[in-house]
């Protein structure tokens, strides 16, 4: 049975409360809490840290025995190169994911430093971006 990750940044903790105007009202724990039951062919690993270092330690922890990585850096996407290292010094493959579209937000949010570094990235469609990056891994078997 493959394993993915699926690894959130700083405040996504609070999705489904915080600014439910760009975030939406769903909580993401409970979206999160159902992915096993729709898809019982993965084994799932979910991590979601406020923390820089523990992002990047659990990243690495990954390195082995994860099939793919779906990474909701939050606002570390757009300052963090140790993140974006990170993503490309290990081999496993990641998938950036945003809840909101970042392009059409602040100035500051348009750019991405893990972008280059990840297989893909989905931005703006709620919650189902989990969904279309977990279907990328399961259709590619990557």
């Amino acid at each position: 049975m493959p394993t993915i990750a699926i690894v959130n940044g700083p405040n996504l903790n609070l999705v489904g409360t915080r600014e439910p105007e760009v975030y939406g009202t769903a909580s993401l724990q409970s979206f999160l809490d159902s992915l096993p039951t729709s898809y019982p062919e993965i084994s799932f690993l979910f991590f979601q840290s406020n923390i820089e270092g523990e992002l990047i330690d659990f990243l690495q922890s990954c390195h082995n025995g994860v099939e793919g990585i779906i990474l909701n850096a939050g606002g570390y996407t757009h300052t963090s190169i140790a993140l974006a290292d990170t993503i490309a010094a290990i081999r496993t493959p990641v998938v950036e994911v945003h809840i909101s579209n970042i392009l059409a937000r602040e100035d500051f949010r348009k750019t991405s430093f893990i972008a280059s570094k990840c297989v893909g990235s989905i931005s703006g469609l709620g919650l189902l971006g989990y969904e279309l990056a977990l279907q990328y891994f399961i259709r590619t078997g990557k």
